[in-house]
């Protein structure tokens, strides 16, 4: 079911009949310039200003984050507007069952699957950091603090789009949409449980999983943890996911994003134990401390040798010259 964008939106629940009607084009100018496109720009620069101040925490640089951007940002675009057109080409179909290639590119009416940002921004740290010769696993610890403020903020794109929400329900924080002039439905707000439980995601790693690293890598394996159950619980309540052919868990139909989800959520879980309880990984091998320790050295090798004291002479004192008495002059007398 699909929600009128031109109709409001309300919280009966909270605010009564408080209604909030946001128009999606933010400027009528040309072709029009949507609030999608302008809630993302944010969440990217958001993401990316994060990155930038955490940088030295993995002992990496302000300019590594930034050539990141510049490949980033397209690569990440195009492979998840690739990947939600892949999974849901039916709707980019025409009536004779050709395909609608203006359609397909029009992402300001929505439709960019986090899987497919995920998969290009994977692709794109592996061949970067091989390149620079960094450490994969540092790169993608940083990159997953900007990617998971990223989602926070870009959820609410779908909410001025009214999109990804989820079931009925008669909860208190329940949604109303219109679906016609006449017909409303109330749904659970996805997009806002989503945004609060990637939330609580970022807070627990900047304070304490970033803090408690013991090898490079274990934020981005909390990551796929973290999100991978959010997600899973999440498109269980949604109604606009692709189900995986007929199959269905306990009377459900199952989701692909839950699949994937819940696989994601289970190898990093792996992983993490793994890492931490059979390899016993120590935080002395993570890259920033290699590096303070490599500066350490250097500073202690390029510190010059103590000199040895001048030995003090002792200047021998200038005898005083005894005061000589002149002698009076005897004057005779003639």
């Amino acid at each position: 079911m699909t929600a009128l964008k031109d109709m409001p939106i309300s919280f009966p629940g909270l605010f009564g009949s408080w209604e909030f009607n946001p128009d999606p084009i933010a400027l009528h100018i040309g072709h029009g310039i949507y609030w999608y496109g302008i809630i993302l720009a944010f969440a990217m620069l958001m993401g990316l200003l994060l990155c930038m101040k955490q940088a030295g925490r993995f002992g990496l640089k302000e300019d590594h984050v930034l050539d990141m951007v510049l490949w980033g940002v397209p690569c990440c675009v195009l492979g998840s507007r690739i990947y939600y057109v892949i999974f849901y080409l039916d709707l980019y179909r025409t009536a004779d069952g050709g395909l609608d290639w203006g359609r397909m590119i029009a992402i300001w009416d929505g439709g960019l699957a986090i899987y497919g940002t995920v998969i290009a921004g994977a692709l794109l740290a592996f061949f970067y950091t091989r390149r620079k010769k960094l450490k994969l696993g540092a790169l993608t610890d940083l990159c997953v603090l900007g990617l998971l403020l990223g989602q926070i903020i870009g959820r609410w794109a779908n909410f001025i789009n009214r999109e990804a929400f989820g079931g009925l329900t008669d909860l208190p924080w329940r949604m109303r949409l219109w679906v016609s002039s006449y017909q409303y439905i109330e749904v659970h707000p996805t997009f806002l449980y989503e945004s609060l439980w990637n939330l609580a995601g970022l807070l627990l790693m900047l304070f304490v999983i970033t803090k408690g690293r013991r090898f490079d890598g274990e934020n981005t394996w909390f990551y796929f943890l973290w999100y991978g159950l959010g997600r899973a619980w999440v498109e269980g309540l949604r109604t606009d996911s692709l189900y995986l052919f007929d199959w269905t868990f306990m009377g459900q139909p199952i989701r692909v994003s839950q699949v994937l989800s819940l696989v994601m959520a289970a190898v990093a879980a792996v992983m993490l134990f793994y890492q931490i309880r059979v390899k016993k990984c120590s935080a002395e091998d993570l890259l920033v401390n290699r590096l303070a320790r490599q500066r350490a050295e250097e500073a202690a090798d390029a510190e010059p040798a103590s000199k040895a004291p001048e030995e003090t002479r002792e200047i021998p004192e200038e005898p005083e010259n005894p005061q000589t008495e002149e002698d009076e002059p005897h004057g005779g007398e003639n």
